[in-house]
């Protein structure tokens, strides 16, 4: 056998191993060797969404108590975004692999599924997500206008420094334990068995609760998160990664903290002001992003095709 066949085969192994199903529940043994962890695929459904939601809480009760501390000592000097930075790598570096124990290192690295991507297939994630985004901002202006639901809190009166600083880690805290959690350990391990629709799907069910707490139980907040999290889950499922969901999640939140929230309370309801041309430009505006996300999705999951065949 050639040198550069042994390369060539050594590289589709490695890809096979990378992309093998986490639902199969394989894990690292002392030797090094993997084995299946007893216990089935059912009981790692129920730990890794347990663990998504622990994770996602835990992390969340830090960032507001470190927020609620910092903004009633020192709000002009944003210390709380220090404190949490070394806290959140912390739990990105553990869920990835780093840290005790040895034994439970390459299991966690799996489960996060934070795999490297092509330049293509992640320029074609973060395009699709971004599109995706924008469509979605066009869509909350208008169920606002249409069903009014709750307005962030008003950050004006804080020094500007501390707001970017705190909207900043904000949007790292969401975004990182979310897709670690749910789109990383939970959702990887629903593909290998029950197919990317019914996943992302599943997830979507796993962390509505999470948004309603926050936002409300109104159909338009409802409805919103789920499209957001169905195309993140969408995004996770055709690149196996959830590097562009991270990416993508942590830009939509800073468009929505500094231009679009904002805005809400001033927005006036349909019912009451009447549909007027900024309305129907918003309307406008999520359905041809919407059209042109989705066509940058099936492009996406073209390449994912082609590179599932080129290594088979």
């Amino acid at each position: 056998m050639s040198l550069d066949h042994r390369k060539q085969s050594g590289a589709v192994r490695e890809y096979a191993i990378e992309r093998r199903p986490l639902a199969e529940n394989i894990e690292p043994t002392e030797s090094g060797t993997l084995m299946k962890r007893p216990g089935g695929w059912i009981t790692t459904v129920l730990w890794t969404g347990g663990l998504a939601w622990l994770v996602t809480v835990a992390a969340g009760g830090v960032w507001t108590l470190l927020l609620v501390a910092n903004l009633a000592t020192t709000p002009s000097l944003p210390w709380a975004t220090a404190i949490m930075a070394p806290v959140l790598w912390s739990i990105w570096s553990y869920l990835g692999g780093k840290g005790p124990t040895a034994r439970t290192s390459e299991a966690r690295r799996r489960y996060l599924r934070a795999n490297p991507l092509s330049v293509p297939v992640f320029t074609w994630a973060l395009l699709a997500g971004t599109l995706s985004v924008v469509s979605l901002a066009g869509l909350w202006i208008v169920l606002f206008r249409l069903v009014s639901g709750n307005a962030v809190p008003d950050f004006s009166r804080y020094p500007i420094l501390t707001v970017v600083a705190i909207l900043a880690m904000a949007s790292l805290v969401s975004s990182v334990v979310e897709e670690a959690g749910f789109r990383g350990y939970f959702q990887g391990v629903l593909e290998g068995h029950l197919g990317g629709a019914a996943a992302v799907l599943l997830t979507d069910v796993l962390i509505a609760p999470a948004h309603s707490l926050t936002q409300g139980f109104v159909w338009p907040t409802v409805l919103f998160y789920f499209l957001v999290d169905t195309m993140l889950g969408t995004s996770a499922y055709l690149t196996k990664s959830i590097l562009p969901g991270v990416t993508v999640h942590t830009i939509g939140l800073l468009i929505f903290f500094g231009l679009v929230w904002p805005g809400d309370r001033q927005r006036e309801s349909v019912w009451h002001s009447g549909a007027d041309l900024w309305f129907w430009i918003h309307v406008t505006q999520s359905v041809v992003f919407a059209v042109l996300g989705a066509m940058a999705f099936v492009r996406l999951a073209r390449l994912g095709e082609s590179r599932r065949a080129t290594t088979s």
